[in-house]
Parts: C-alpha cells; sequence; structure tokens
C-alpha cells in the first residue's frame, strides 16, 4: 500500500485553519512544545501527565487558532490553559485521596481461610452458576428478579443454583481425618 494512501483524508479533520495559517501553527507547536510540556511536568511531576496536558492545550490553541495567532505572544495562552488543566486535575486528584481517606474503614482484618476457599471455589464455577449463587446468596436477589435480570425463566435460575450449590459443596467438601487404630 502506498504512503500516500494511508495519510487521512483532508474531510476527516476539518479545522477553521486556512492553508497559510496551519504551517504557522506548526512552527509555533514545534518552537513551544518541549518548554510548556517541561514547566507543566514540574509542576504535576509526571511527564506522561505533562504531555497529556500540554497536548490538551495546543488542541485547544488550534480551534482557536485565527484568534490567539493575534496575541503578542500565543505561548502564554498555551501555557495558561495547560497550567489552568493540571491545577484542575490535581485539585480532583486532592478531593478524590480526602474523600478515599474519609471512607477507608480505621482497620480491616484480611479475610478468613474460609473467605479465600469460597472465593477460590466461586472462581471455578461456570460463570451463570457463580452468577446465580452470588446475585441470590450475597446480593438477597429472589429467583424472579434474577430471572428477570437475566432475562431467562425462574425455573432456569432456579437450575443454576442447584448446579452451583452442588458444585460448591463438592469443592469445599472437608474430608474427616482417618481415625486412627
Amino acid at each position: 500500500m502506498a504512503a500516500s494512501s494511508l495519510a487521512p483524508s483532508s474531510d476527516m479533520y476539518r479545522t477553521s485553519l486556512t492553508a497559510a495559517s496551519r504551517p504557522d501553527f506548526d512552527g509555533f507547536y514545534a518552537a513551544n512544545v518541549n518548554p510548556i510540556t517541561a514547566q507543566i511536568r514540574a509542576y504535576v511531576g509526571d511527564l506522561a501527565e505533562a504531555e497529556d496536558l500540554v497536548a490538551e492545550a495546543f488542541c485547544r490553541a488550534l480551534g482557536r487558532w485565527r484568534t490567539i495567532s493575534a496575541y503578542d505572544n500565543p505561548a502564554v495562552w498555551v501555557r495558561r490553559v495547560a497550567w489552568n488543566l493540571a491545577t484542575s486535575r490535581l485539585r480532583r486528584r486532592a478531593v478524590l485521596r480526602r474523600l478515599l481517606l474519609r471512607q477507608r474503614p480505621a482497620h480491616v482484618e484480611g479475610p478468613r481461610p474460609d473467605r479465600i476457599d469460597l472465593e477460590q471455589a466461586l472462581a471455578e464455577l461456570k460463570e451463570r452458576h457463580r452468577k446465580a449463587v452470588v446475585l441470590y446468596y450475597l446480593a438477597d436477589m429472589t429467583t424472579a428478579e434474577i430471572a428477570e435480570q437475566e432475562g431467562v425463566a425462574e425455573t432456569t435460575v432456579r437450575s443454576w443454583l442447584t448446579r452451583g450449590r452442588a458444585a460448591l459443596a463438592e469443592r469445599l467438601r472437608i474430608d474427616e481425618p482417618e481415625e486412627r487404630q
């Protein structure tokens, strides 16, 4: 396949840029992307995140290039947009962190061995049997509610539960130690 056929068609990426202003933006981008990215990286502490933020700022500038190109220093506008995006992201992250700290229980014990055995046994069940058992016993749904959610007959759900219970009983069977004689 020729390289020219791999290029996107011009109507795929319509912008308000004229042919004369596109090279102007390309040169502006090339001259400013690295310094702005370095500044934003120093602010957020992560190169990949800084690159994403700066890319978003340049995309916004591209859409408004006719106006922004008339500014004394368009890089100031792009830097401000990237900085504002970074500040917003850092604030959202801080709010989320505070929320998670408030929501975290003071102390949670690890799962008991019987819980680990149950989770492992559930993982080994067929998906529909596992789902029926979980919805019935853990979500406290009736067989009618499960049937409605899954779009099957209630008898099908009862069959899944029966087979799921049987498979769980087999997997969770506790063998009694043999008596010594």
